[in-house]
C-alpha cells in the first residue's frame, strides 16, 4: 500500500519560496513516477509537475514553468517541489501523486491524473499579494 505525505506548505508573499516535501511509505520508490497537482478553491484539481523514476524525465504545467522545479531523492524516498516568484494564484492545496510507470510509458497529456493511482491528503499553500 502506497502512502503520500506532503510537508512544507505554509502562508507566504508574492515572489518568496516554499518547497514542498512528499515522503513516500513505498517498498520500491525508485519504480515510481511522483507527480505534484493543486487545487484551488472552487477549481479543479490541476496538474503542477511530474518526474519519472529516471533521472532527466520530467513535466511541467505552463502555468509553472521557469518558476517550479521537481526533484526527487530516491534514497529518502521523497519527491520535492521548489516554488520560487509565487503568485496569489497559487493559492491551493497540494497534492502528491504516484504510480509506478514502465519504461515505455507515455503520459496523458491531456489528462494528468489519470496517470496516477496513489495520493496524499494535500498541503496548504498561500500566497498574499
Amino acid at each position: 500500500q502506497v502512502q503520500l505525505v506532503e510537508s512544507g506548505g505554509g502562508l507566504v508573499q508574492a515572489g518568496g519560496s516554499l518547497r514542498l516535501s512528499c515522503a513516500a511509505s513505498i517498498r520500491t520508490f525508485s519504480n515510481y513516477a511522483m507527480g505534484w497537482f493543486r487545487q484551488a478553491p472552487g477549481k479543479e484539481r490541476e496538474f503542477v509537475a511530474a518526474i519519472r523514476w529516471t533521472a532527466g524525465g520530467t513535466y511541467y504545467a505552463n502555468s509553472g514553468k521557469g518558476r517550479f522545479t521537481i526533484s526527487r531523492d530516491n534514497a529518502k524516498n521523497t519527491v520535492y517541489l521548489q516554488m520560487n516568484s509565487l503568485k496569489p494564484e497559487d493559492t491551493a492545496v497540494y497534492y502528491c501523486a504516484a504510480r509506478i510507470w514502465g519504461p515505455g510509458y507515455v503520459p496523458n497529456t491531456e489528462k494528468w491524473a489519470t496517470n496516477f493511482a496513489s495520493w496524499g491528503q494535500g498541503t496548504q499553500v498561500t500566497v498574499s499579494s
